[in-house]
């Protein structure tokens, strides 16, 4: 099972996996068309006041760990995206892609960690 992070405004290392976006948010500055998008899964990602109240703050992160999980426990999207996952999982690897700065405190880590062990 191979399921990778990249940041969106990193040029892309390869486009052979199924790339989903997995901000609720469109990334500032970035093309459709340059995504190389397979998916936009806004409705899998943190909600707007969990994302606020997080802001970016590493310290911060472990209670933002905790709260998205709750928030994904309880999403009704996140089952139907769990199974498509594993779903394009059969055929290519899957990469989710965020907009963060920081590359360690952040909910594309949530989710990839998440999508491990719920597959």
């Amino acid at each position: 099972m191979q399921i990778e992070i990249q940041r969106i405004y990193d040029k892309p290392v390869d486009t052979d996996g199924y790339r989903i976006l997995i901000d609720r948010l469109w990334p500032r500055g970035v093309s459709k068309l340059n995504a190389h998008l397979d998916l936009w899964a806004k409705e899998i990602a943190p909600s707007s006041e969990l994302r606020s109240w997080f802001n970016h703050d590493a310290s911060r992160f472990d209670e933002f760990w905790q709260r998205y999980l709750a928030e994904l426990n309880q999403n009704p999207a996140t089952s139907s995206f769990v199974a498509m996952v594993k779903q394009n999982l059969v055929k290519q690897k899957i990469i989710l892609l965020y907009g963060a700065k920081d590359r360690q405190h952040n909910n594309a880590l949530v989710l990839q960690d998440y999508l491990k062990n719920n597959l």
